[in-house]
């Protein structure tokens, strides 16, 4: 905190008043570890998102704590929901005023640790300055008496014609974009191509004289409407017909020729025929020789196997009576 003090003689306005004297209260803590780059958006009225790096000679545990307080607050209020995400430390809260309006009290933080080593950091900001409304939800596309007719949701929270809306939309070309800028939350656009395909996407902006702040919404999600195809549909289509073309070509070939078979069947030569016919007899009798001579020698073979042995015994009393005699 800075002070100035000077002196002024009371009841002379003639004379001059002395110079200022300058003293200065500095905070505790370490030069250095208080947190720096403080930025905070007001998002739809709704909540305030604050965000703020570590100071440069803060050690890696450092835990800040960020107070709020405006005119109206008996008490300064605490932020409790905290996150981080690549160095970068995060809170969030509920900011709502009583009577809404387009001015409004001046917004004061603290972010501090609860270690006397860690300086505080002192801001005061604007909430005005801080608007940035919600996206444009329910986007719908109509046709209507040769147009097209675009229509999205409004914002709850905001007071009447305290926004405008901003509509870029382009048909078929990325490099030629339309912009049109709304009081309402519908536009139509006359005379379009029945032929083309439109895209059209919406962002919402505050009314200078309601809020400072230069914020606009992100862009809706893009919608289309149109018969004109996609480029890589188009491709998809310029490969698959022809392929299709020759897949459908060869099987009706196919089928043709079995048809034909079907149909007209090749006529038999006749020489081919008499040929297969005293082929077949020729190789039937020489199978029936082949077959009696075989059968032949099987019955030889029998006939020697059955009178090839013949044996011959003499009687003993036979001999015995030649020797008698």
């Amino acid at each position: 905190m800075r002070f100035r003090v000077r002196s002024e003689c009371k009841h002379d306005n003639s004379s001059e008043p002395s110079r200022w004297v300058e003293t200065a209260l500095l905070p505790k803590g370490i030069p250095g570890t208080a947190a720096v780059n403080l930025s905070c958006i007001w998002h739809n009225l709704e909540y305030m998102d604050c965000t703020w790096h570590p100071g440069a000679n803060a050690s890696s545990d450092t835990n800040y704590t960020l107070f709020y307080w405006f005119d109206g607050l008996k008490n300064e209020k605490k932020c409790s929901n905290y996150s981080m995400h690549q160095g970068i430390s995060r809170c969030s809260f509920s900011l709502s005023f009583p009577k809404v309006s387009n001015t409004y009290p001046t917004i004061r933080f603290l972010i501090r640790d609860d270690s006397e080593e860690i300086r505080p950091m002192c801001a005061s900001k604007n909430p005005t300055t801080l608007v940035k409304p919600a996206t444009p939800k329910r986007v719908t596309l109509s046709k209507i008496n040769g147009g097209i007719h675009v229509e999205w949701s409004e914002s709850d929270t905001f007071p009447e014609d305290c926004l405008f809306y901003e509509v870029e939309y382009h048909n078929g070309d990325l490099d030629t974009t339309h912009k049109i800028t709304v009081k309402d939350n519908a536009v139509s656009i006359p005379s379009t191509d029945p032929n083309s395909k439109y895209t059209f996407k919406v962002r919402a902006k505050p009314e200078l004289e309601c809020y400072s702040s230069e914020l606009s919404s992100d862009w809706s999600e893009e919608m289309s409407i149109g018969e004109k195809m996609d480029s890589v549909f188009c491709f998809v289509l310029i490969i698959t017909i022809p392929l299709i073309v020759a897949v459908s070509t060869i099987i009706l070939l196919f089928y043709l020729k079995r048809l034909k078979i079907l149909i007209l069947p090749p006529i038999p030569d006749p020489r081919e025929i008499l040929k297969r016919m005293f082929g077949e007899q020729n190789e039937d009798s020489q199978s029936y020789a082949k077959d009696d001579a075989v059968n032949a020698c099987d019955k030889v073979n029998k006939e020697e196997e059955i009178h090839s042995l013949v044996l011959t015994e003499t009687p003993e009393c036979a001999d015995s009576e030649k020797e008698n005699r």
